[in-house]
C-alpha cells in the first residue's frame, strides 16, 4: 500500500487535536431525537408493501435504470412520478434529481450565468455553497434572515439578473426566514428566488407540502428544491418550476446529465410516499403537536435562552466548544436518547449544539424526560 500523503495526514490530526474527527457511526437502538425521518416513513411498512406491489401490478421487475435519464434510464415511472409531484406542489412541472446534492450542484452550477449576481443566506446548506462555487457568477453572502443588508447588495448591483437564495428551514438551526418579505423585495426589484425546503416537505402545510405553499408563495418562487430523504423517507429530490427551466437543467445540469437514473423501485417509492403524504395527515398532526410540546417544555425548564428559536422538527441547543458539547451528548446517549451532537467545522466555532430532531413517533413522554435530562446536563453538573 502506497505511503498516504503526509499533508493529508496533518490535516486528519489537526481533526483529532480539536476533538472534530468524524467517524460513522452504528446504527443504534436508542430513542430517535437525530434522524430526518420527521413522520416514520422511511419505517413505513404500508409504503413498503404498496411499493413493492405497484412495481408487480405494473409487471416491473428491472434493479437498475441501465443509464442516464438522457439515454436509456428515463423509464416511465419518472413521468407519472414527476406529474404527480408538480399537481401537488401546485408547479408547472418538476425534475427528479438523484439526490439533494445533487439538485443544489446542478441548479446552481448551470443556472446563474457569468454576469450574473447570486445572493444567498450565510446560513445556506454546503450542497448549496459547492453549487455556488461551481457557477461563473459572482456570488456573496447576506446576514442570516437580515433582508436589509440582502437590500443593500440588491441595490449596490443595478441591472443585473439576481438570484436571491434561501431555505425554508435551516438545517442547522431550525429557524424559518420571513418568505413573504423575501418574495416581495424579490418582486419589487425583479429577482429569481429560490428556496431550498428540504426540511419543510412533510413538516409544513395542510398535507405537509412545504413552507412556501403554506404560505401561497409558489407562485413568487423561480425554483423550489424539495429532497425525499427526510420528510418522505426515501431517496431523491426535485426542482419545481416552469417548463423553460426543466428544459434548461435538462440540457446544461451536469449532475442530471452525467449519472445514472434512480432505479424504478426508487421512483416508485417516491411516487407511493407522495401518495401517503397526500392521504395520511395523521402522522404530519402529531409531530406538530409534538413541536408544540418540546417548545413548551424547554420554556418551562427554564431552557429557552439555549436554544435557537424554532417552530420546525429541528430543535439546536447552542452548548460551546467541541468538548462539552460532545460529553453532553454521550450522557443523554447513555441514558437511551439518540441526541447528536453537532461540531465546528460543521457549525462555527463557538456555535456548537445539540441538535434534536423531533418525529410522530416520538411520545410526549420521551420528549419530556430529554429535556429535563438536558436541563440536569446543562445547569447542574
Amino acid at each position: 500500500m502506497k505511503h498516504f500523503p503526509e499533508n493529508l495526514s496533518a490535516k486528519l490530526e489537526t481533526r483529532i487535536q480539536n476533538n472534530a474527527l468524524r467517524k460513522l457511526p452504528l446504527s443504534s437502538k436508542r430513542i430517535d431525537f437525530s434522524s430526518n425521518d420527521y413522520l416514520g416513513f422511511s419505517q413505513s411498512e404500508i409504503i413498503f408493501n404498496e411499493t413493492h406491489q405497484y412495481l408487480i401490478s405494473n409487471k416491473i421487475i428491472q434493479n437498475g435504470a441501465t443509464g442516464s435519464r438522457l439515454l436509456t434510464g428515463n423509464h416511465k415511472l419518472y413521468q407519472e412520478a414527476e406529474d404527480f409531484i408538480a399537481n401537488f406542489h401546485q408547479s408547472e412541472t418538476t425534475l427528479i434529481f438523484n439526490s439533494g446534492y445533487d439538485a443544489n450542484i446542478g441548479f446552481f452550477s448551470s443556472v446563474p450565468q457569468k454576469d450574473d449576481l447570486i445572493l444567498y443566506d450565510e446560513l445556506c446548506h454546503a450542497s448549496i455553497r459547492d453549487g455556488i462555487q461551481l457557477s461563473n457568477a459572482k456570488a456573496y453572502k447576506f446576514s442570516h434572515n437580515d433582508f436589509e443588508d440582502l437590500e443593500k447588495l440588491i441595490i449596490r448591483n443595478p441591472n443585473t439578473i439576481i438570484y436571491i437564495v434561501t431555505e425554508s428551514v435551516f438545517s442547522m438551526d431550525g429557524d424559518c426566514p420571513n418568505l413573504e418579505e423575501l418574495a416581495q423585495i424579490s418582486t419589487k426589484h425583479n429577482c429569481y428566488l429560490v428556496v431550498d425546503e428540504a426540511h419543510a416537505l412533510g413538516v409544513f402545510g395542510s398535507s405537509g407540502e412545504g413552507f412556501v405553499q403554506m404560505l401561497g408563495l409558489q407562485d413568487h418562487v423561480f425554483a423550489r428544491i424539495m429532497t425525499f430523504g427526510k420528510g418522505l423517507g426515501c431517496h431523491g429530490a426535485t426542482i419545481l418550476g416552469s417548463v423553460e427551466l426543466r428544459d434548461y437543467l435538462v440540457n446544461f445540469a451536469r449532475s442530471f446529465i452525467y449519472t445514472t437514473g434512480l432505479s424504478p423501485h426508487s421512483v416508485a417509492t417516491i411516487l407511493v410516499a407522495y401518495n401517503y403524504l397526500e392521504k395520511e395527515k395523521k402522522n404530519i398532526e402529531i409531530l406538530r403537536e409534538n413541536i408544540i410540546h418540546f417548545n413548551q417544555e424547554k420554556n418551562m425548564l427554564g431552557l429557552k435562552q439555549i436554544f435557537v428559536r424554532s417552530k420546525s422538527a429541528i430543535q439546536s441547543a447552542i452548548i460551546p466548544g467541541n468538548e462539552k458539547v460532545k460529553a453532553i451528548a454521550n450522557q443523554l446517549q447513555e441514558k437511551g436518547f439518540d441526541v447528536k451532537a453537532i461540531l465546528s467545522p460543521t457549525v462555527p466555532e463557538g456555535q456548537e449544539r445539540l441538535r434534536f430532531c423531533l418525529h410522530s413517533y416520538n411520545s410526549k413522554e420521551e420528549i419530556s424526560e430529554v429535556l429535563a435530562l438536558l436541563r440536569t446536563f446543562v445547569f447542574e453538573h
